[in-house]
């Protein structure tokens, strides 16, 4: 229980360290991974985990924001690019690319409902922000199909990063399929 003040100077370098483990540990080993695993890495006790994370469904959905965060600096990046059609896509590939752990995390968290309350956080919403105006600044530059809306690139999204963790290493295979979605989404002239 927080009484209102912030968080120690070392109690929050022990949630960075722990987060970071957890990425580290889940990305290698997988989320059945012991959580001692990713004390150990941490350099901390399993106590200090649970202390920051009582459970490790918290754990994993703490790891899963923080992958949320770090796509939407990726993203306010290239929302500002000088070319926004390459930006737009390249977002979509950056997305792709980073699926594989990120949806294995996902699955852990167990029932689609647990799954689209992350979409309901303020880094879930503030993603859909930044997915919506990478779409529209490449539908204005002619890039992308003008009635395609963010659900649908969302949707895409995820059906591609699906698509990508069946292919397994096959990058080529990715490639080709994400090629496939990428034709139908350019506005054709």
């Amino acid at each position: 229980m927080t009484d209102g003040r912030p968080p120690r100077a070392d109690a929050r370098r022990n949630r960075a360290r722990i987060l970071e483990a957890a990425h580290a540990v889940f990305s290698s080993r997988g989320v059945s991974a012991p959580t001692e695993d990713i004390a150990r890495t941490a350099g901390v006790g399993i106590g200090t985990v649970f202390r920051h994370f009582p459970t490790k469904e918290a754990l994993i959905e703490a790891v899963i924001l923080i992958r949320l965060e770090r796509l939407r600096e990726q993203g306010e990046l290239l929302a500002g690019a000088d070319d926004p059609g390459a930006a737009f896509f390249e977002f979509l590939s950056s997305v792709v690319d980073s699926s594989r752990t990120k949806l294995t995390l996902v699955d852990a968290l167990g029932p689609a409902d647990a799954v689209a309350a992350l979409s309901d956080t303020p880094e879930g919403q503030d993603l859909r922000r930044l997915v919506d105006r990478i779409l529209r600044r490449a539908q204005r530059a002619g890039a992308v199909r003008a009635d395609v809306g963010v659900n649908e690139v969302i949707g895409l999204m995820v059906g591609c990063s699906r698509a990508a963790q069946y292919a397994g290493h096959d990058q080529r295979a990715v490639q080709r399929m994400l090629s496939v979605v990428y034709d139908g989404l350019r506005a054709h002239r």
